[in-house]
């Protein structure tokens, strides 16, 4: 059995996730809110799938997905949702990636149904990417005014 830096096995869920997810190589993927509690298997499978480092919000050119790593403390969510959209192609997906309900600084579904439609986006799906995190996919229209 391998095992990771921290002594633990490897996680092996998280390659095929990635591609589940939508990620596939040649996409632009940029990553916004990651901080030390982001899940780093999940986001390694995803610069695997997606074959090249994921984008920073300094990127300045359009992108296919974005990464939004999001905490109840984080602030007001439509703002961080529609921030998000600043580089995203129309017809792009955000992965919305919260803690999980009843972890510290989750975010109620409820607030992510709600926050969605005001930062004109659409919820499509939602998934279990790891321990800690879910994962909400935001579908942005294919044409803004």
């Amino acid at each position: 059995m391998s095992s990771t830096e921290g002594g633990g096995p490897t996680q092996t869920g998280a390659p095929g996730l990635a591609e589940r997810l939508g990620f596939s190589s040649g996409m632009v993927v940029q990553e916004l809110g990651w901080d030390s509690d982001t899940d780093d298997p999940l986001r390694v499978a995803i610069e695997d799938a997606i074959d090249a480092d994921m984008v920073d919000g300094d990127y300045g050119n359009v992108v296919d997905a974005v990464l939004l790593w999001w905490r109840d403390e984080d602030g007001d969510l439509v703002d961080g949702l529609v921030d998000a959209l600043t580089d995203l192609v129309g017809g792009g997906a955000i992965w919305l990636l919260t803690p999980k309900v009843g972890r510290p600084n989750a975010v109620d579904p409820a607030d992510i149904a709600e926050a969605a439609p005001i930062a004109g986006l659409s919820q499509t799906t939602t998934a279990s990417v790891s321990k800690e995190w879910s994962a909400t996919r935001l579908i942005a229209p294919k044409t803004r005014a």
